[in-house]
């Protein structure tokens, strides 16, 4: 298997025998229930999709709260209904982490884009603007990708990193340093190795 689905609860941190201090966020991953599988002949590629948090009145079309696609390697044998836990993962696996950073609304260019701004005194009418930003006559507009204040995370975001903690029997993964998102953020798990 490739992935699994998980929620992040939180960060603390591991301390190894040699004395070393490491942070680590730690992802609850319920059983996933593989809901479809995708093959090269009716797809044109082969994955399987993971259900996650399965609804507690399902209907006929909706069974679960998070749906998931994991493209699969090579021949690996599944079936409908498998149940995918943590035991997929072992320490020091390396893994990327998809999940949805937190949004932080409608942002200037200081905060956005770490401009310095103006001088915070004597007068000064620039503080924190983005000051001048488009050329003269030619080309005559703003080019596009311009430095510009807006609306600010809220992006699916990855992080490639690796697993120091297992706790099968909790279904619990822990992962080296920061995971996009918030506290009961989904997250999604990619083996890489």
């Amino acid at each position: 298997m490739t992935g699994l689905i998980g929620k992040k609860l939180g960060m603390t941190r591991v301390i190894q025998d040699d004395g070393r201090v490491i942070p680590m966020t730690v992802i609850q991953c319920e059983p996933n229930v593989i809901a479809q599988i995708k093959t090269v002949e009716k797809d044109g590629y082969p994955a399987i999709v993971l259900g996650f948090s399965q609804l507690k009145k399902p209907t006929k079309t909706k069974k679960f709260y998070v749906l998931k696609e994991f493209r699969l390697k090579g021949d690996e044998q599944v079936k409908m209904g498998d149940v995918i836990t943590v035991e997929m993962f072992k320490e020091g696996d390396i893994i990327s982490v998809t999940g949805t950073s937190k949004g932080k609304g409608f942002q200037g260019v200081v905060k956005r884009w770490h401009m310095a701004g103006g001088p915070a005194s004597h007068g000064s009418h620039f503080h924190r603007e983005p000051g001048s930003v488009g050329a003269r006559a030619k080309p005559g507009k703003i080019l596009r990708g311009k430095h510009l204040p807006g609306h600010m995370g809220d992006e699916t975001t990855t992080v490639r990193t690796s697993v120091v903690y297992l706790d099968a029997k909790n279904n619990l993964v822990g992962i080296k340093g920061a995971v996009p998102g918030g506290n009961k953020g989904v997250v999604a798990l990619k083996k890489l190795n």
